[in-house]
């Protein structure tokens, strides 16, 4: 079974408060496990979340799987190097202030029956190229509407914004003690 993983190390978070949002998503689809993210009210949950997206990425790009697929096979939060500081405190004294870190690490892996995509980038790199395939192929990526674009000076999508706003009305004075006239 192919896995595929990736892994967010120094996340300047706890990591009893990652394993809060980590326990959440354990073991579910892909896409159950970043709606459960996108809607979670914790800090740690986007950076999380970006971690798992990662990982997909990884997964489609790299191994060819499809991402309705996937689930998420392994998280684990492990504890980072701890970085102290220290606050003034009474009589003279030093504080210590612990600053945690996490090091957070995913696998998703296909669900059990899920076949891997063969995309039109792995057939071509597959099949053998010629000098005469090659030339088709640029002259058929000049035609795409991006091509004719590259050479011609880029145009705003939309009209630029205007800072001209309404004049503001002008602001009645408090009246104060001073400026009363008897």
């Amino acid at each position: 079974m192919v896995q595929t993983s990736a892994k967010l190390r120094f996340l300047r978070m706890s990591p009893r408060k990652v394993r809060l949002v980590v326990d959440v998503v354990r073991g579910l689809s892909v896409d159950e496990a970043l709606a459960q993210l996108r809607f979670s009210s914790k800090a740690a949950a986007r950076p999380v979340r970006k971690l798992i997206e990662s990982a997909v990425a990884n997964a489609v790009h790299n191994d060819h799987l499809q991402r309705e697929a996937l689930y998420i096979a392994q998280i684990v939060v492990d504890q980072g190097p701890t970085y102290k500081r220290s606050q003034p405190r009474a009589f003279g004294r030093a504080g210590m202030i612990r600053k945690r870190t996490s090091h957070v690490s995913v696998t998703v892996a296909p669900r059990e029956g899920a076949v891997a995509k063969t995309t039109a980038k792995k057939a071509l790199a597959d099949a053998p190229t010629t000098k005469k395939s090659a030339v088709k192929q640029r002259a058929s990526s000049a035609k795409t509407p991006t091509a004719k674009r590259a050479g011609a000076a880029k145009k705003p999508a939309t009209k630029p914004r205007t800072t001209a706003t309404k004049p503001r009305a002008p602001r009645a004075k408090k009246s104060s003690p001073t400026n009363k006239q008897a």
